[in-house]
């Protein structure tokens, strides 16, 4: 095995705790929910986008968004459920651009269906927002090349995994994600960073996300 390079700057893992925390906003109508959408807080947006990776680790398909399900199986909106579906999370590297999409979405539906203004939720059945309220807190870990990389992401927990990968991206607005962003800057290898980078993180759970992590760094190495 070559020697590994060190890193300029050692990469130190981190997690988060996880608060959902009710706003009182709630709607019953497509025209409520858009018009909220565009006020609530980021961290609102993140939750009804997210929620699904943060609690259902195991499960792999597309996660679902709040807003999709609320609109097909509340409202029975299917074609705007789908709709809202298949906008694909991984193409948006901030809040405010997700948040204009999922926004902008309603509202051309509502434009060519101005019967779906007429459709109120039933009492009991109301949309209500929730925000995401995050903390960061620094773990022991510690890296100074990819050998340790490896060592550590084998037993981290998802959470850290999560926090790097997701969230540091998206709710935080960095270019890219951590670890993308470490192996480029600190290692001066782009083409592993941009290895990571490259793939779709949504479509797999993250305990394949680890594994996956570790099979592309470990033949890198091997190199």
């Amino acid at each position: 095995m070559p020697e590994l390079a060190k890193a300029k700057e050692p990469f130190r893992f981190c997690t988060r705790l996880h608060l959902s925390e009710l706003t009182g906003l709630r709607a019953t109508t497509l025209g409520q929910l858009a018009a909220f959408i565009k006020e609530v807080p980021g961290s609102c947006i993140y939750h009804h986008t997210h929620r699904f990776l943060q609690q259902h680790q195991y499960l792999s398909p597309e996660p679902p968004n709040d807003f999709a399900y609320w609109v097909s199986e509340t409202l029975g909106e299917d074609e705007l459920g789908e709709k809202l579906v298949s906008i694909d999370t991984m193409q948006y590297s901030t809040i405010r651009e997700l948040r204009e999409k999922i926004s902008v979405t309603i509202e051309d539906y509502l434009r060519l269906n101005p019967l779906a203004k007429l459709k109120f939720a039933r009492n009991g059945e109301e949309f209500h927002f929730i925000k995401s309220v995050s903390f960061v807190l620094p773990t022991n870990y510690v890296v100074y090349d990819l050998a340790g990389f490896i060592e550590v992401l084998r037993k981290i927990t998802i959470d850290s995994i999560y926090f790097h990968i997701f969230e540091a991206r998206l709710r935080l607005e960095k270019a890219t994600n951590d670890f993308s962003y470490w192996i480029e800057n600190s290692l001066g290898d782009k083409e592993l960073a941009d290895r990571i980078s490259g793939f779709d993180p949504y479509t797999c759970t993250l305990e394949d996300l680890r594994n996956r992590l570790i099979q592309i760094v470990e033949k890198r190495i091997s190199v």
